[in-house]
């Protein structure tokens, strides 16, 4: 598998050929040095006593996976040796990696990187795990503790940019619409507003929210950014002041998108470190597979023509423009799916795009000293065209037998005009080179073992077959694999979950419905959730495959309930989210983001549906790629791409029912094929060890006395 960096567009990292050192007025400002780093004044007590604080200072008791977490994840750390930790819910997992990394940036005087997958994550590691910890740790560690969190550049406010540095550019619907102008007009004033207002200019602090139309006019991808030397107001900038604060914290909290750009590119874009803890770990490979996408659409060939007109000649401009054209009209009428060969027409007008991209960049030339502001637009010009040729150029590759592994397909989104996508075959050998092969990972989440076993993922991650597992009772457990000594060291450890699965949950197998079908819910799937739903009174999290199954399944069973249901899409998530956990009586029914974000602990949660085993649709691109690719090198391709996914998922969705240790309830499982298809034995070891029953009376009675004993509380 050749490990060479792909091509993509670098939408969240730092321009650190221009930054690599700060102007010396922001560096006065923000301190020389590494504050908080370095020797501490006093030997720093053992990890066992720092946890013992750490859980005493917020209100916790000891408990036995969380100090085995945390006694493995130190031995990573110290060993070199990566780490792959299943921690269940309870656990407590979060305090058992960030306890030994504290004390290791400490006694080293190093920063230890922390990487999630979730905004929500994020949050909760900034604005509420690691201030507490700082606070409890100072007086043991001698001082206290810091930590930041850094996302990428295209998140932060461009000062100079929202003073006029460079053209505003609205998006082609808005030059038409004069609605969509007006309104466009006033959310970029009221940037404009709080810029004046904010202290950091990170996008996640203006609330409400604004457009990413509104947001694009305000802020600038590492390649736009003139760097902090050359910009007008470079010792203000948003973005080098997060990322000196980053430079100098014991701890730095990040997104997966930001690692990946870190590990794959050969600019770095972290503080310098040694060890990278990975939580949410189950989504890593989704998400370095997005950031290493390219895109190749209509509109941002014209967007590119666009700056581009105001600083070369017309005539060179006008070819892009009419490449633009032509990559409309091929794809308008190019049927969605894989492309297993490069059709000529296809070709052609990719080679167009192309070239007129690189004439245009030619053209632009060289930066002028002279011309401050016709620089600004100069490099935003260059980036966005340079990118443009640059992923036309790897689509092209991608049908080279002699390049690398890309995947190509067309794409046509709902509400979104067609494009051209491409992305790599497989992740696995640029993170076992350029992650694991430069710095001690580890890696946890509730879900990590599918199928009893942690390999399906250490092989996407590009680790070997483990040579030992250390599992812990309560959970699935990991089997013996195969060694592969000429790979990354690593080790798989469950650490169970405090909860009783087996006294606290019923795992329904319904193999007496038919297998699921291609026209919607059928009726008896319909008749049974609407009595499993009034067996609990409502209180149910119903999880579909598909918006059209969850709408309707909403539609029928307002018509057959007296109990609230709502629907994904008719309001905000959270605000959705929000409401079903206020009232026990309501149902919430929905698709792919609540399998993995909805947490609702107590009685408005105590049934969880799942229509149908989550496989990737058979014409998914990317997915039916490496099925077909595994399956011609020997392998099971289905269970390795499509049942690994779909084991995730199921994990993850049954992860919803159980968030305290007082909680009770029902995972019901419509289609049948969990327990009768040859594949379920693996599904089902991928799930906690919940007490099975195919048997709905013993369901429904099981439920109905929940609902009786939540409403006598």
């Amino acid at each position: 598998m050749p490990t060479s960096v792909p091509r993509w567009s670098d939408p969240t990292g730092f321009d650190l050929d221009e930054s690599d050192e700060l102007p010396p007025e922001l560096a006065a400002e923000l301190g020389t040095g590494v504050f908080g780093q370095g020797k501490p004044p006093h030997e720093v007590p053992a990890l066992p006593e720092l946890l013992r604080i750490a859980v005493g200072s917020v209100g916790g008791e000891p408990r036995e996976g969380q100090a085995r977490m945390a006694e493995a994840v130190a031995h990573s750390i110290d060993s070199g040796e990566h780490l792959a930790v299943q921690a269940g819910t309870g656990t407590g997992k979060s305090l058992a990696y960030l306890v030994p990394a504290i004390r290791h940036a400490v006694t080293r005087g190093t920063t230890v990187v922390v990487s999630t997958a979730t905004i929500a994550l994020q949050r909760q590691l900034v604005d509420r795990d690691l201030p507490r910890l700082a606070g409890a740790l100072t007086e043991a560690i001698g001082r206290r503790p810091t930590f930041a969190i850094l996302k990428g550049r295209r998140n932060y406010l461009c000062l100079n940019r929202l003073q006029g540095g460079t053209p505003e550019e609205p998006d082609e619907d808005a030059l038409f619409d004069a609605f969509a102008a007006s309104a466009l007009e006033r959310q970029v004033t009221r940037l404009r507003d709080w810029a004046g207002d904010t202290e950091t200019g990170d996008r996640d602090e203006l609330v409400p929210g604004v457009s990413d139309q509104a947001w694009r006019q305000v802020s600038v991808t590492a390649k736009e950014c003139l760097g902090v030397h050359r910009c007008p107001v470079g010792t203000d900038c948003f973005a080098e002041r997060a990322r000196a604060t980053a430079g100098r914290a014991d701890v730095v909290v990040t997104n997966h998108a930001l690692l990946a750009i870190d590990a794959l590119d050969d600019r770095p874009v972290l503080p310098e470190h040694d060890v990278v803890l990975v939580d949410e770990a189950h989504d890593l490979v989704d998400r370095v597979t997005s950031a290493a996408t390219g895109e190749l659409a209509a509109g941002a060939v014209r967007l590119a023509a666009r700056r581009c007109g105001r600083v070369v000649p017309e005539d060179v401009a006008d070819r892009l423009v009419e490449a633009a054209e032509g990559l409309e009209v091929l794809l308008r009428d190019a049927p969605p799916g894989r492309l297993d060969e490069l059709p000529d027409a296809v070709g052609a007008a990719v080679r167009a795009v192309r070239d007129a991209a690189r004439a245009c960049v030619d053209a632009l030339g060289p930066e002028r000293k002279e011309d401050a502001d016709g620089n600004a637009a100069r490099k935003m010009a260059a980036a966005l065209t340079q990118e443009v040729h640059d992923t036309a150029d790897r689509l092209l590759d991608a049908f080279d037998e002699d390049a690398g592994h890309d995947v190509v397909w067309v794409a046509a989104d709902p509400n979104r005009p067609p494009a051209l996508r491409v992305a790599p075959l497989s992740i696995g050998g640029l993170l076992r080179e350029r992650l694991f092969g430069q710095r001690t990972a580890v890696l946890t989440s509730a879900t990590l073992a599918l199928g009893g076993s942690f390999d399906a993922l250490a092989r996407q991650w590009g680790l070997p077959p483990q040579q030992q597992a250390r599992p812990v009772g309560g959970m699935a457990t990991a089997k013996e694999a195969p060694s592969d000594a000429g790979g990354p060291n690593w080790t798989g450890l469950d650490v169970g979950s405090p909860f009783e699965h087996g006294r606290s949950g019923i795992l329904y197998l319904a193999r007496h419905l038919p297998p699921p079908g291609r026209d919607g819910l059928p009726p008896q799937y319909l008749d049974e959730l609407t009595e499993l739903v009034r067996a609990a009174g409502g209180r149910t999290l119903g999880l579909f495959s598909s918006m059209r199954a969850a709408r309707q399944a909403g539609e029928e069973l307002r018509e057959r309930l007296d109990t609230p249901v709502l629907c994904q899409g008719e309001d905000a998530t959270a605000q959705l989210v929000a409401r079903f956990a206020e009232d026990p009586a309501t149902s919430l029914f929905g698709t792919l983001s609540l399998w993995q974000g909805v947490d609702v602990p107590g009685e408005s949660l105590q049934l969880v549906v799942m229509d149908r085993i989550p496989f990737p649709r058979p014409d998914d691109p990317l997915a039916s790629a490496r099925q077909k690719a595994i399956s011609e090198r020997g392998g099971n391709g289905f269970i390795t791409v499509a049942g690994t996914h779909a084991a995730l998922l199921l994990a993850q969705g049954a992860g919803r029912l159980l968030r305290s240790a007082a909680d009770r309830g029902v995972i019901a499982v419509l289609d049948p094929r969990l327990s009768t298809a040859r594949y379920g034995g693996f599904l089902r070891a991928s799930l906690p060890p919940f007490w099975t029953t195919s048997d709905p009376e013993v369901v429904r009675g099981a439920l109905r006395r929940l609902d009786s004993a939540a409403r006598d509380l």
